[in-house]
């Protein structure tokens, strides 16, 4: 399969020639010859980059742990400011605006509601409405294809860094489409421009693309990792460890009163489509549970068409809260700058879906309870998507 990138095409186009910009970028903002879109930009001449701004993790995506803001700095290599967009502001300033002609956002998404780029994205939008530029969204693959939808919808009052807007956990949108969606349904209402890509198609997994995985963040390593990202981000709502500090962060969970093959019996006892969980042992170097040997299980994903990650995260949820109520415990505040909501309601959406999980309701039946709000969405996506 041949696709070929927004970044590609908008810089090829030679619509930005004469035009001073800022880029928002990190590491995976690379196209099909693994060249840096700050690269393209130079090679393209008659562009002047005036800015770089860094999403979550920074610039060079080497902040490990969330909730630590990047600084703002310098760059050596290209002589202009680097701003953070994780930092006191989450919005692109005036100052930091100031003499651009246009703003180009390259960032990879992962398919998920809750991963800050999309929301880096929309802040850009908001922050660039109003300086009176336009905003050139470079479009990129959805790495777990654009068809399915999963998930409870964030409820008003829910909104934070992780969910600004009333959308499922797996939304099945690029970040395009999102962006189309996030400026006209939800009302941002800044001069956007989708530069979308050829050869991409909604049924199409990131393996398909011929393109290269760069990591868009530490803890996502790897297409598989994205694949149960949508369910596994949940973890990061409890005192679970979603197992950051190993190599297969998100792909495994647990903790150290988790006895796995009693977990795994009872997870494959579900006969999930499109899955089977392995018991297994792992000890992170850092973050929960740092140093400390966990039982819990890896999810192995048999078909992808056929998963549902956030169906099968809940399973994992609902069967470890059964081993043990007293010692499965949700992580307290602060969360992502939310510092009175729990970070499981806010990741979820919504309160509800941790009130059934306490009250013991079959994940599938909480799955059931998501499907209107599935289906209303669907409706409304039809109207953003380009491919």
């Amino acid at each position: 399969m041949s696709i070929v990138l927004g970044s590609t095409r908008l810089l090829d186009s030679g619509r930005l020639r004469g035009q001073r910009i800022g880029v928002v970028a990190n590491p995976a903002s690379i196209d099909q010859d693994f060249v840096h879109v700050l690269d393209r930009v130079a090679e393209a001449g008659g562009i002047t980059l005036g800015a770089i701004f860094g999403p979550q993790h920074g610039f060079n995506s080497d902040l490990q742990e969330n909730m630590i803001e990047t600084p703002h700095a310098e760059s050596r290599s290209w002589r202009v400011p680097v701003y953070s967009l994780y930092s006191e502001t989450r919005e692109p300033t005036p100052a930091m605006l100031e003499g651009l002609d246009a703003l180009v956002v390259d960032l990879q998404d992962v398919g998920t509601r809750i991963y800050t780029f999309i929301y880096t994205m929309a802040y850009c939008l908001k922050g660039a409405a109003k300086a009176g530029i336009p905003v050139y969204v470079c479009d990129r693959p959805n790495p777990i294809g654009g068809d399915a939808v999963e998930g409870p919808m964030l409820e008003p009052g829910f909104e934070s860094f992780v969910g600004l807007y009333p959308i499922p956990m797996r939304h099945g949108m690029t970040i395009g489409e999102l962006a189309r969606l996030f400026n006209e349904h939800f009302g941002i209402g800044a001069q956007l421009v989708v530069e979308p890509m050829t050869g991409w198609s909604r049924s199409t997994f990131w393996e398909d693309t011929g393109l290269a995985w760069v990591m868009p963040s530490p803890n996502v390593p790897s297409v598989e990792t994205t694949v149960v990202y949508p369910g596994t981000v949940l973890f990061e709502g409890t005192m679970l460890s979603e197992a950051r500090g190993t190599t297969r962060p998100f792909e495994l969970v647990g903790a150290p009163w988790i006895e796995p093959n009693a977990l795994a019996r009872a997870l494959n006892g579900y006969r999930l489509p499109g899955v089977h969980f392995r018991p297994t042992h792992f000890e992170p170097t850092f973050h929960k549970f740092a140093k400390e040997g966990c039982g819990g299980v890896q999810i192995h994903v048999t078909d992808r068409r056929r998963f549902e990650p956030v169906l099968g995260a809940t399973a994992i949820l609902h069967e470890m809260r059964q081993v043990d109520p007293a010692k499965f415990t949700w992580r307290p505040p602060p969360y992502e700058y939310e510092h009175e909501k729990l970070p499981i309601d806010i990741l979820a959406g919504t309160s509800r879906y941790r009130e059934d999980l306490e009250r013991g309701v079959d994940p599938r039946r909480m799955a059931e309870s998501w499907r209107p709000g599935v289906t209303g969405f669907e409706k409304l996506r039809a109207a953003y998507t380009l491919y």
